[in-house]
């Protein structure tokens, strides 16, 4: 199951056909990959490497992936499996999904119609003749899937979780990040090179005259969005981005752009927004006042091609990828055809898909055994609560009652998503994924003024995966990600515990880190704690993201310890929690020594094993800026501030990750 796929396989190949099941565990004699270990390293001076090092050397990342590891191999197989149902659906007469991947498959149809689909969006937006039209042209073209100067949806209202209200925040950037505009290196100014270049290119596929001064003026007026726009880390502070104001409050803010007659264009049910960046916002609507609604247009009509590339023509597909995929991700060639149209029938009709893998490929009893893992790492959790000695008696009741609050959900949702609404028409690939963004769109705007769907679910159950919800006091893991190397039956306990034990526990700590701690019982935005609580807390992620800073990836980049803080956190309590549940679990006795490995070090191995990845500089570098998770190596070093590692593995003080007693980070 782990083995490399073939990145060149071709793509009307057929499909793949499940192996037999092994007797005992997928992974080695106890679930571990023992020949991806280099014993040759000490553990001290890198675990990640002492577990993974050899499978590290020999493994190589396939041609259509920017990384390569556990996760992705795991969402191979989830799309291969999804392949199997999708190659039945096809033939079944009004299976919406079949519909949806057969017409992505059918690349003569898609090709013979080239841009003709996208032309009548195309002409509404060329012909906005004033800035009036343009704000009123804003709902059409956030229906459509398209994005524009900022972004909006309908979420809990962090403060009042049993209501819905309409959210907004910045968007008008093509780049991943603001720095990418701003700051001065070589490596970013290649990179905003290359992106004029892909305006250039997207307007000219467009047919538009002068492409290269018109990218260049699209570029200004992106930078100059970026200049007023959030850092990551502020954007990731629940009590900064909790800004409530009546719609006629958030027109005074917004001088030059009248957002009262947009949302009103959306939906005459908003009339309180919360707006996650007021001063961005502010900022945005004052540069959408001061330029030119030719820029404002072009911009559209990028955003427009990119937004739908995936199902026009390769001369646009291939331009989106050439950018987004290959210059800032370093990955060289396009998935197969296939594989896009499994992740595109996923986007359009996720759950009717999910409905059929879930049945198929997640079994009764491995639910069973996750809901006694799950049990076990709460009551862990609990235990830890108890025994915390920063945090005073009357907030440990609070935490207690959120804990016991919590729901889980495990596998796939109980209910499915109805769309019998949609429209599918099998060889409309473009008109099928504007019906499926325009359908999205009603769905998530329905739920004004509704009641809370606690059903609902933000993955599929074939993502490889797992999220905490702090609005729903919820933790959810998907059907995909409970197998090897996260979860086998099969497997020694002490695996599974450090592996989707660690995750159960991540995901439970996520309500108890810098932002989670931060969401009561209930779910509500509110501050339960006491003063001398909140400074032992912050105190201690301030040694954790000195920690974290001090970890230089590339000579100029390091690990952003601020904005990893919460994923950090996640790891070094989901660890310790599990830890404790595993041995508990053990009901006092010792586990046998396997393979002259001792059940803590299988525990922290499994932990190590999961995490194995192999990166391209290029996403890697992205990821430094853009993901609130620290690279792989670094997740794994976490065992470093756990005293029960060092009882394991007894490493010595001079080892690179050795931290004396009292300068190990403890949180839960």
């Amino acid at each position: 199951m782990l083995a490399l796929s073939t990145p060149a396989a071709a793509e009307n190949a057929a499909p793949a056909q499940e192996a037999a099941p092994k007797s005992g565990p997928q992974l080695g004699t106890y679930g571990f990959d023992t020949d991806g270990m280099d014993t040759s390293v000490s553990p001290a001076d890198d675990f990640y490497l002492y577990a993974n090092g050899k499978w590290a050397e020999k493994t190589q990342i396939p041609a259509d992936k920017s990384n390569y590891g556990m996760f992705t191999a795991l969402d191979d197989l989830s799309k291969e499996r999804v392949k199997l149902v999708l190659e039945a659906e096809k033939d079944v007469k009004g299976s919406k999904a079949g519909d949806v991947y057969a017409s992505y498959l059918d690349t003569a149809t898609v090709e013979k119609k080239g841009l003709k689909p996208i032309q009548p969006w195309l002409k509404q937006v060329r012909g906005i003749k004033s800035k009036a039209a343009f704000e009123k042209m804003l709902p059409t073209a956030a229906r459509n899937g398209v994005g524009a100067l900022f972004g909006g949806f309908v979420g809990q209202d962090d403060k009042n979780p049993d209501v819905y209200i309409f959210q907004i925040y910045q968007g008008g950037t093509g780049l991943p990040d603001r720095d990418m505009y701003l700051v001065e290196n070589d490596k970013f100014e290649a990179i905003r090179k290359a992106y004029k270049e892909y305006l250039a290119k997207m307007l000219t596929l467009a047919g538009e005259k002068n492409a290269v001064a018109r990218a260049d003026a699209i570029f200004a007026v992106e930078k100059k969005i970026a200049e007023v726009q959030w850092t990551r880390e502020d954007s990731s502070d629940a009590t900064k981005t909790y800004n409530k104001m009546t719609v006629a409050e958030l027109d005074k803010i917004t001088p030059g752009l009248k957002l009262s007659s947009v949302l009103t264009g959306v939906s005459p049910k908003i009339t309180e927004v919360v707006v996650a960046q007021p001063s961005a916002i502010t900022g945005i609507a004052k540069i959408f006042a001061d330029t030119d609604l030719a820029v404002l247009k072009d911009q559209m009509i990028v955003n427009s091609l990119a937004t739908f590339s995936n199902v026009l023509p390769d001369s646009v597909s291939d331009t989106t990828f050439a950018f987004y995929g290959t210059t800032l991700q370093g990955t060289p060639q396009r998935e197969p055809r296939w594989k896009r149209g499994v992740s595109l029938t996923e986007g359009t009709v996720g759950d009717e898909v999910g409905k059929a893998y879930a049945a198929k490929y997640f079994p009764p009893e491995t639910k069973a055994a996750m809901d006694t893992l799950v049990k076990n790492v709460l009551a862990a959790m609990g235990r830890r609560i108890d025994g915390l000695t920063w945090m005073q008696p009357e907030t440990k009741a609070k935490a207690r009652t959120k804990l016991a609050n919590f729901t889980t959900k495990i596998g796939y949702p109980d209910r499915w998503k109805d769309y019998s609404k949609l429209k599918i028409v099998r060889g409309d690939l473009f008109g099928n994924d504007l019906r499926a963004n325009q359908w999205g769109f009603d769905d998530n705007i329905s739920k004004l003024g509704g009641p809370i769907r606690r059903w609902e679910w933000g993955m599929l159950p074939q993502t490889v995966n797992a999220y905490a919800n702090f609005g729903m006091n919820e933790i959810v893991f998907p059907a995909a990600i409970l197998q090897p190397p996260f979860f086998d039956p099969k497997a020694d306990p002490a695996i599974n515990y450090g592996g989707i034990g660690a995750v159960i526990g991540h995901e439970i700590s996520h309500h108890f880190d810098d932002q989670g701690a931060k969401y009561d019982e209930n779910g509500k935005l509110s501050d339960w704690w006491t003063e001398s609580d909140v400074k032992a807390f912050e105190a201690a992620g301030k040694k954790l993201i000195a920690q974290y800073d001090a970890y230089k990836i590339f000579p100029d980049a390091s690990v952003k310890g601020e904005f990893t803080l919460g994923e950090n956190i996640g790891d070094l309590a989901g660890l310790t929690i599990a830890y404790d549940a595993y041995r508990a679990s053990l009901n006092g006795k010792e586990p046998p020594v396997i393979d002259g490995m001792t059940g803590d070090q299988r525990f922290f191995l499994g932990w190590a094993q999961v995490w194995r990845r192999n990166y391209r500089e290029a996403n890697l570098r992205q990821r430094l800026i853009t993901d609130p998770h620290s690279p792989s190596a670094q997740r794994a070093w976490v065992v470093r501030n756990l005293d029960k590692w060092y009882d394991a593995f007894q490493p010595k003080a001079d080892g690179k990750l050795y931290l004396k007693p009292e300068e190990r980070v403890r949180i839960w």
